[in-house]
């Protein structure tokens, strides 16, 4: 064939080509579309061409098949440039026929079943490289090398099949390192490390065939782990913040039960300092929210972010809180709310110490969850107490405020004796609590007068064993006490329990007197807002 060297070819700035015009535009229809519509002279033409797949290299591949009558040895290892070089100069059956190139590399890879194990992870290199990805052959690559991966690790799960000998693992690592043979075939994961090669794009379409072919989710979850945790160790800065999203991304669409809460703190521990995208950021709170009652105390203590004063990130662990609460399992589940909670009292516990904790971000933790989410609120009174402990600056009203997330109900014996002498909480709260054990006692008594009515002496009352009513004065505190009081089903028992309730009525009269002519001595602000709790309760003193 005569060739005649009448187009110049400036590729990508990199090299220049004298090639046979009419040849070329035979097999390439941007060129023949570009010649067809110029009007002036087709002698001493010039083309330049900008983003040609694979640069020099792509060219001189596509000229050899334009040279040779529109054939070419194709292998896995330049199938992929040779796809994106006909997608790129359109070289399709509108152009030439049956002879066309991607029709012919189409063909090839019917055959893909047969490449090897390091041909088609050669392959899938030489598409990440390229900047016009050839989908058609990733897709085929991608789908051949789950499908052998998925052998592998159903061989792996079952003894009979799980030696080196056996078809399934010798058809998919035909080609592994002497090193992964020694340490994979034990659990089938010797994948992991041969996939190191793929960047982070790869990797997340990887496991999207992965999911396609129901892949064990836990599988998928490790190595999207190990692949993190591999690639850092080399990576720059923005490289990791690539491969964090993109970790995040892929782990956000897996089921809960895939991926531990530990390893999601580990992830977000690495990404707060690689300030990576809102919105990816909030998908791996999520995640953590909805795992929330497998956390613990050290995975929730995060340093605060730059700039602030605190010592833990507070915030953060209120968006978590609320996360929990939006997933269906935090209100079908209680044990899972109780978890959480006991959780949430153990770090106010931890963050209470920090004099630069403001009293609104405690009163959040404390309110973050439903009441119903404790069934004692002793444990927060203890983080209250040392937070109020810590921060003497606190007004009166900052410490009403944190007290009203109290339910005085759920306290034990020994707190609420505790609380009746602390003399660091407001006496608002010792009044609230003195109304809180009335009203037990009122619902008491109101049983009583169902029962079989009793009457006694006080003098008869001690022989029967009836304890006394614990009471502390504290100053201008006055708290009374009432057991929690559980009827028993003997006659004689649920007598003397009715006779004791009885006792406290006398009691609490006294004490409510008592209380009425302490008030005067208070300070002129307690005065008030104390009579005006009082007058709101009508019974007490009847």
């Amino acid at each position: 064939m005569e060739v005649c060297c009448n187009l110049e070819v400036d590729v990508n700035g990199e090299q220049i080509f004298l090639v046979d015009k009419k040849t070329v535009a035979s097999y390439c229809g941007k060129l023949s579309t570009l010649f067809g519509r110029s009007k002036g002279s087709l002698r001493n033409l010039k083309v330049i061409f900008q983003g040609f797949p694979g640069g020099a290299e792509g060219f001189e591949l596509m000229l050899k098949f334009c040279y040779n009558n529109g054939n070419l040895e194709m292998s896995p290892s330049n199938v992929p440039l040779l796809y994106s070089v006909a997608e790129f100069m359109e070289m399709n059956s509108e152009i030439s026929g049956t002879q066309n190139l991607q029709e012919q590399i189409e063909k090839f890879l019917e055959d893909i079943s047969d490449w090897t194990w390091s041909e088609l992870l050669n392959a899938l290199k030489r598409c990440q490289d390229l900047c016009n990805t050839p989908l058609v052959v990733v897709d085929k690559c991608l789908d051949c090398l789950v499908g052998r991966l998925n052998l592998a690790v159903e061989a792996s799960s079952c003894p009979s099949t799980s030696s080196p000998d056996s078809w399934a693992l010798r058809v998919s690592c035909d080609t592994k390192s002497s090193e992964s043979l020694k340490t994979g075939f034990s659990n089938g994961l010797w994948w992991f490390d041969e996939l190191l090669v793929l960047t982070p794009d790869f990797v997340k379409m990887i496991v999207q065939f992965m999911l396609k072919r129901s892949f064990d989710e836990v599988v998928v979850s490790k190595f999207l782990i190990y692949y993190q945790k591999s690639k850092f160790s080399t990576a720059t800065r923005d490289e990791k913040r690539k491969i964090v999203e993109v970790v995040i991304e892929t782990l956000f669409v897996l089921e809960q039960n895939s991926i531990s809460c530990k390893s999601l703190f580990s992830i977000l521990r690495v990404g707060l300092g690689l300030n990576i995208d809102k919105c990816i950021r909030n998908k791996l709170e999520k995640m953590i929210g909805a795992r929330l009652d497998r956390g613990s105390l050290d995975n929730l203590l995060l340093p605060s972010p730059s700039g602030m004063n605190y010592l833990y990130d507070v915030n953060l662990v209120l968006r978590f809180v609320k996360a929990f609460l939006h997933e269906k399992t935090s209100r079908t589940c209680p044990m899972a709310l109780r978890r959480v909670a006991r959780l949430m009292d153990l770090y106010m516990a931890e963050v209470a110490p920090d004099p630069c904790l403001k009293p609104s971000k405690f009163l959040s933790l404390a309110k973050a969850l439903p009441e119903y989410a404790r069934s004692s609120h002793d444990d927060m009174y203890r983080a209250m107490d040392m937070y109020i402990e810590v921060h003497t600056e606190m007004t009166e009203e900052e410490k009403v405020k944190i007290c009203c997330a109290l339910n005085y109900e759920k306290l034990s014996v020994e707190t609420f004796l505790n609380l009746s002498k602390n003399t660091r909480f407001p006496s608002m709260s010792s009044l609230q609590a003195l109304v809180s054990e009335q009203v037990t006692l009122k619902s008491l008594l109101q049983t009583a007068k169902n029962s079989k009515s009793i009457t006694r002496s006080c003098h008869e009352l001690d022989e029967c064993g009836g304890k006394s009513t614990d009471r502390a004065e504290t100053g201008d505190r006055v708290v009374l006490y009432a057991e929690k009081l559980d009827f028993p089903y003997d006659d004689e028992k649920l007598k003397a329990h009715i006779e004791g309730i009885q006792w406290r009525v006398m009691e609490l009269e006294r004490v409510c007197t008592k209380l009425e002519a302490q008030m005067g001595k208070v300070m002129k602000s307690r005065v008030t807002s104390s009579h005006s709790e009082l007058k709101s309760l009508p019974w007490l003193c009847s």
